[in-house]
């Protein structure tokens, strides 16, 4: 068996230890030595851009945030999804990641930071919405497990009421927030609902048809006068084995 080589080892801000490694043509992200995101299931991060940026394919001068750059295979699936005069604006919290995504990881999607399209923004990604005055299309977040988990100081704030309602505000109308999340999570439903977003809940595969089930929330601002919106059914708990991640 191949063995495993460490290739990078980067800190983020919180002192979580983030290291990236390879066996032969696949890639693993660790935070504190627990797998963060593997190079071979992607299939949910694929679909958390074309779920969350379809209603996008026609629209001019589209702009998009994605918090969290991983591997760089959701920037990858939005692209593919947008207009050519569209702008992607993706916020990451640790500059090492993005160092690798220019390099040794770029093949893996496609070099998607080569596309004029792309502004990789160093830092967390509440900040940079709430810094940020022409707002969004669509805001994607794919960080930790999701809303119920978080491998980096900040994210808690991010999925908190005080975070959703900076969403709220920068989501122009007609936007979208989409939400990857290890898990159904029956109390971040009802905080969306709360705070005026009509909520659906997706149910993707980690890998094509096959794999582990993930789930990608969508999100859209309610209008006045809109009705109210139940939370999805058959909320689960987290699993104890559930692998933590970064973006996609």
């Amino acid at each position: 068996m191949i063995p495993w080589e460490t290739l990078g080892e980067a800190t983020t801000p919180d002192g979580t230890r983030i290291t990236l490694r390879r066996r032969g043509h696949e890639f693993l992200l660790l935070a504190d030595g627990r797998s963060l995101m593997p190079s071979t299931i992607t299939g949910s991060e694929l679909a958390l851009a074309t779920r969350g940026c379809r209603h996008l394919a026609h629209t001019p001068a589209a702009r998009v945030l994605i918090g969290g750059l991983g591997m760089g295979f959701t920037v990858r699936a939005a692209l593919d999804v947008l207009p050519v005069d569209a702008s992607v604006i993706v916020a990451e919290l640790v500059p090492e990641v993005k160092t690798w995504n220019d390099g040794v990881l770029g093949h893996l999607a496609g070099h998607p930071l080569r596309d004029a399209r792309v502004q990789v923004s160093i830092g967390d990604a509440l900040h940079v919405l709430r810094a940020d005055e022409r707002g969004f299309d669509a805001i994607l977040l794919d960080v930790d497990n999701g809303p119920a988990e978080f491998a980096a100081e900040g994210n808690d704030a991010l999925y908190s009421r005080g975070g959703l309602a900076a969403v709220r505000r920068a989501l122009r109308p007609g936007g979208v927030l989409a939400v990857w999340s290890a898990w159904e999570d029956r109390r971040f439903a009802r905080r969306l609902a709360s705070m005026g977003f009509a909520v659906t809940l997706e149910r993707v595969r980690g890998h094509g048809t096959r794999g582990a089930r993930h789930f990608v929330y969508l999100a859209v601002p309610r209008t006045e006068g809109g009705g109210a919106v139940r939370p999805p059914r058959r909320m689960a708990s987290a699993p104890p084995s559930a692998r933590r991640r970064a973006g996609g």
